[in-house]
């Protein structure tokens, strides 16, 4: 889908615009641009982190999470879980803050539905940690009982 824009009595394109392909990396080539669109991910990522205190968090609970997977011998399956748990997190934490982000940018006074987009996307993290608490309580807690059991 396109995105019209009248200028005087042309009509422009958004997406086929020389700008839109430089800004998307579209402009580089096939392997250019996959390069360009790896870099501009690893940057959200890297902004996510930097800039959400609940990405620090959810960081510490994966040292604490590796440091006790290699302490309990977990199995290979198990670190595919664990591994795969901690990264959706983290990935969800990346989603909240880029609908954060739009929603600041398209509503910079408050309005009800802007604030239900934030509070949907949080909550979808909410549920996401829980899932990751039951993942834990499933790896970990047999070997915690039989460790202080």
């Amino acid at each position: 889908m396109s995105i019209h824009t009248e200028t005087g009595d042309q009509a422009m394109t958004h997406r086929s615009s020389p700008d839109h392909r430089k800004l998307t990396g579209r402009d580089r080539g096939f392997w250019g641009g996959r390069w360009f669109s790896l870099r501009m991910a690893l940057h959200g990522a890297a902004h996510t982190v930097r800039t959400q205190p609940n990405a620090w968090i959810e960081l510490a609970a994966l040292a604490v999470v590796f440091v006790a997977g290699i302490y309990f011998r977990v199995s290979a399956l198990e670190w595919g879980i664990l591994g795969l748990t901690i990264f959706v997190i983290l990935a969800l934490e990346g989603v909240n803050t880029a609908v954060e982000a739009i929603v600041d940018l398209v509503s910079p006074t408050y309005h009800p539905m802007a604030g239900l987009a934030k509070d949907a996307a949080a909550g979808a993290l909410v549920f996401g940690v829980l899932g990751s608490l039951l993942v834990a309580a499933a790896i970990f807690g047999p070997r915690l009982w039989h460790l202080f059991g």
